[in-house]
C-alpha cells in the first residue's frame, strides 16, 4: 500500500494572496494587506469608504476564482517535490474551491507539471481528509496546508494523519505562527520533502 499525500494548493503550491492583492487594486480599487492571513480584515478601499463586509468579500474571491487563476505562479520547489513524493505516494490535492473550479484548477496545475488528483471541498478539511484516508485504505498519510483551522479540523476527524503547517507566500508567513495542531512548521519545499520523506519511510501513524 503506498503512502498518501494530500495537499492544499493556494500558497502551499501556487502562490496566490499576492496575485489577489494585484487583482483587487486593478479592478477595485482595493488594498489588500498580505501578512493578515485573514481576508476579512486585510481588505481597505482607496476612497477611505468602509471596508467590504463579509459577504462582498467572498464575493470577490468568487472573481478571482476561476477566471482570474491564470495570475497565479508557481511556489518555488513545489513541482519538484511533488514529483520526488509521487515515485512512493499517491497524491491528493484538497483545494477549498467550489467544483466549478475543479476542472480550471487541474488544468492550471497541469500547466506547471503537477497532475494528481483534484478535490474541491468548503469548510474544514478534517472530514474530506478522514475519507481519503479510508478510500485509499488507511495507509500513512501526511496532510500540508497554510490554515491552522485546517490541521484542527484533521486533528479532530483524523488524529493519525501526519499534519505539516506551509505559508509559501513570505510576506504572509512571518506574520503567523505555527498551527498548534499540526506536527511541524515548514516554508520551503526543498525541507517539507524531507520531513514528509520521513514519515512515509517511518511507516506510522501519527498515534
Amino acid at each position: 500500500m503506498k503512502p498518501l499525500l494530500i495537499c492544499d494548493c493556494d500558497e502551499v503550491l501556487l502562490h496566490m494572496v499576492r496575485h489577489f492583492r494585484d487583482w483587487l487594486g486593478e479592478h477595485h480599487a482595493i488594498d489588500f494587506a498580505v501578512g493578515h492571513h485573514d481576508f476579512a480584515t486585510a481588505m481597505t478601499r482607496r476612497d477611505g469608504s468602509a471596508p467590504p463586509a463579509q459577504a462582498e468579500m467572498w464575493q470577490l474571491l468568487g472573481g478571482f476564482f476561476p477566471a482570474e487563476m491564470h495570475r497565479q505562479t508557481l511556489v518555488p520547489h513545489a513541482a519538484e517535490a511533488l514529483a520526488t513524493l509521487a515515485e512512493q505516494a499517491d497524491i491528493v490535492i484538497l483545494t477549498n474551491l467550489q467544483d466549478e473550479c475543479q476542472a480550471p484548477r487541474l488544468a492550471q496545475l497541469s500547466a506547471f507539471g503537477i497532475n494528481h488528483r483534484v478535490q474541491c471541498n468548503t469548510g474544514g478539511k478534517g472530514e474530506p481528509v478522514a475519507r481519503l484516508v479510508a478510500e485509499h485504505g488507511d495507509p500513512v498519510t501526511v496532510f500540508v496546508d497554510d490554515l491552522a483551522v485546517h490541521h484542527a479540523s484533521v486533528a479532530k476527524h483524523a488524529p493519525g494523519v501526519h499534519r505539516l503547517h506551509m505559508i509559501s507566500e513570505p510576506e504572509m508567513a512571518s506574520h503567523v505562527p505555527p498551527a498548534p495542531d499540526a506536527h511541524a512548521r515548514i516554508d520551503d519545499w526543498r525541507e517539507a520533502v524531507v520531513w514528509i520523506g520521513q514519515r512515509f519511510a517511518a511507516g506510522r501513524s501519527a498515534d
